[in-house]
């Protein structure tokens, strides 16, 4: 079970646009600051290929600049 947290940037003056996207989006939990133009994104997919696939969707968003990944677990025996 994979999880992560983003920083999620919006293009200039497209924060909510970016939260209606990311709302849409299975797996997602989003966190949108009170003062900043930022959002805390938190996925937790189930499997590997099914992060793969949400890892494609964000990519294609266009309200989306930048994303920036700020911790990741993946429950996996080594």
């Amino acid at each position: 079970m994979p999880i992560f947290s983003y920083l999620a940037l919006p293009i200039d003056g497209a924060r909510e646009m970016l939260c209606t996207d990311l709302a849409k989006l299975p797996h997602c939990e989003i966190i949108p600051s009170d003062n900043r133009e930022v959002v805390v994104l938190v996925t937790d997919t189930p499997d590997d290929d099914t992060e793969n696939k949400l890892q494609k969707s964000l990519n294609n968003l266009q309200s989306l600049q930048s994303l920036s990944l700020t911790f990741g677990y993946d429950d996996k025996e080594k």
